[in-house]
């Protein structure tokens, strides 16, 4: 056997040997049960507006499906608007009672014992005592009208006995303690309020002992400096909202579809609920959302944290990925071969470290299917084989708990786009290399194939710009945003880079083109198989919806390609008459 043909038996072995090491995330990843949480900020302002209690609105919600609410941790303006305290400065006091002593520059609060011992167990600061007229005031030396002061417990013993999951939102302050009786014992799961965790930057030590073992959300979109180490010893749950700003542009159908995808596609737990300016759209809304959740068959209940094992039989991949490392080197006229490889590697190791095999699955076996030099669509086929098999060995040595929740994306995205077509383009290199390039030197350019360059440069560029849920939304014209929420209603939508090279493989391989434009259209295709690889390194997707993705991607691609070969050929016939 040659060479080449025991690294294809070690690949395919260590594919085999992989496979199991999938099923400990494809357990933990199945959509569901997932629970609905409002806003509980927004329920109240909508109480006010009404002149109802809270909690009656909040019965709205449940009447409607929503099981969960938020409840964030109150600053001390906040008890005094709502008069469970009184807040006022230092000045002010004294124009009401000049000979009580209060400081000008001070700022004083008085309330419930249950209030004033979550303040003093909440802060830092040391408050200054004074008694007049039988009331006993605190004051403090700064306006600490935004410092945090807990919760109410009453409301939280009432809301848990009525059965709501109940999450609740701290926020960080540097005035703040972080004792862990400070979350109450009614949450379910906590959900920090703010840019960054309690404790960011230097106190996360002790704010670890204030969330050790509690469920916390993790807001997709929204990222929270501090939030993966200060939640390394606590289950994370996958969160997901929408924006109010961006909620009162859309439809009540289009907000409920976002939701529903997020829960099928990108496994969220929490779905986080604002309300509509009119009830009736919110009403509309949780309706639509809660129907397309049922059609995807995913549950409602409790979210439990999605934690799995690592399996030893990962490490089998590390050593196709390599054996892969090594057919690349026989892809290239000596002496490239070796050094392309070599120099990967170092790349890999520089990069990212100890994940380099997953990012050399990635970059390596797109590649590889068009190396070996196989006639008519069997080129395409070994290469959709490679880059699968490709994506084995990615989601065996990428995945774990860390990087399925998405606290620890996928280094390297953008090379799964760039690095595949370069190393392809790198084999056409003839062997006598210099010549070659003496002759390309010389080659008289044609307006025709400069055209056809720009424009495999700039399709090339298009991909990777608009690679990613985040790309610039000025890449995407209105009709395919249309197209893609009519795919998305049908089926698990595939990415249209994917789609469009698939559709340009028969093109490139079944017609008779010169050479060189045979090449370039082989490298758009490469760009789609990196782009499989591309799909399955966003690790949170659950690995059967980036499957299905990929699939569907290669029969529409390929039935349009198909189609395209056979109007090319008609036209041609026509304009050879």
């Amino acid at each position: 056997m040659s060479p080449q043909g025991v690294l294809r038996a070690v690949i395919a072995l260590a594919a085999l040997l992989s496979l199991p090491a999938l099923l400990p995330r494809l357990q933990a990843e199945r959509p569901g049960p997932v629970v609905l949480v409002v806003d509980g900020p927004d329920v109240n302002e909508e109480a006010r507006a009404a002149n109802i209690p809270f909690e009656e609105q909040l019965a709205k919600y449940k009447a409607l499906g929503v099981a969960g609410v938020a409840i964030y941790e109150r600053g001390l303006s906040g008890w005094a608007e709502q008069g469970v305290a009184r807040y006022y400065s230092g000045a002010d006091l004294n124009l009401r009672y000049p000979q009580a002593g209060f400081r000008e520059g001070w700022y004083y609060f008085s309330g419930p014992d249950w209030l004033i011992a979550q303040i003093r167990r909440n802060w830092t600061i040391r408050l200054q005592t004074l008694e007049f007229a039988g009331t006993t005031w605190y004051g403090a030396p700064v306006n600490v009208g935004g410092f945090p002061t807990g919760y109410d417990p009453a409301l939280l013993e009432r809301l848990k006995a009525e059965g709501y999951y109940i999450v609740y939102r701290p926020y960080n302050h540097p005035y703040r303690t972080y004792a862990p009786e400070a979350i109450p014992p009614q949450a379910d799961a906590l959900v920090f309020a703010g840019v960054d965790v309690p404790g960011n930057p230097k106190k996360l030590g002790e704010a670890r002992a204030m969330v050790a073992g509690r469920p916390v959300g993790w807001i997709e979109g929204t990222p929270q400096e501090g939030f993966s180490r200060l939640t390394a010893a606590s289950p994370v749950l996958r969160l997901f909202s929408i924006r109010p700003e961006w909620q009162a542009k859309l439809k009540p159908g289009e907000v409920a579809d976002k939701f529903v995808l997020a829960a099928r596609e990108r496994g969220h737990q929490i779905l986080y609920v604002r309300p509509f300016q009119d009830f009736e759209d919110t009403r509309e809304f949780i309706g639509r959302l809660q129907d397309g959740l049922e059609n995807a068959r995913v549950g409602f209940g409790n979210p439990a944290p999605r934690d799995f094992d690592l399996s030893p039989l990962r490490y089998a991949a590390l050593v196709g990925v390599l054996a892969g490392l090594g057919l690349l080197a026989f892809g290239y006229p000596r002496p490239f071969g070796p050094v392309i490889a070599l120099g990967l590697l170092l790349f890999a190791l520089a990069y990212v470290r100890s994940d380099f095999g997953a990012l050399l699955a990635a970059l390596v076996f797109p590649a590889l299917g068009f190396l070996e030099r196989r006639r008519g669509m069997a080129a395409w086929a070994a290469a959709a084989v490679y880059s699968l098999v490709g994506v084995v060995f990615l989601v065996a040595l990428g995945s774990d708990p860390q990087s399925v929740l998405g606290l620890t994306p996928f280094k390297g995205v953008s090379l799964t786009l760039l690095v595949p077509p370069l190393l392809v383009g790198l084999s056409y290199l003839p062997q006598d290399w210099k010549g070659a390039l003496t002759r390309l030197w010389g080659y008289p350019i044609k307006l025709g194939e400069v055209a056809v360059a720009f424009v495999g440069l700039a399709v090339l560029a298009l991909a990777v710009l608009r690679r990613g849920n985040d790309a610039a939304g000025a890449l995407v014209p209105d009709w395919e945003l249309q197209l893609r929420a009519v795919l998305q209603d049908a089926m698990v939508r595939p990415r249209f880079k994917e789609i469009f090279a698939h559709a340009v493989a028969p093109v490139a391989l079944l017609l008779p083109w010169p050479a060189w434009l045979r090449n370039g259209l082989l490298l758009l295709v490469v760009v789609g198989m990196g782009s499989i690889l591309n799909t399955f390194s966003h690790f949170h997707t659950p690995l059967t919806i980036s499957l299905f993705r990929v699939l569907n991607g290669m029969v529409i691609g390929l039935i349009l390609g198909f189609a395209l070969v056979w109007v090319v050929r008609r036209v041609w016939q026509w304009w050879s008459r």
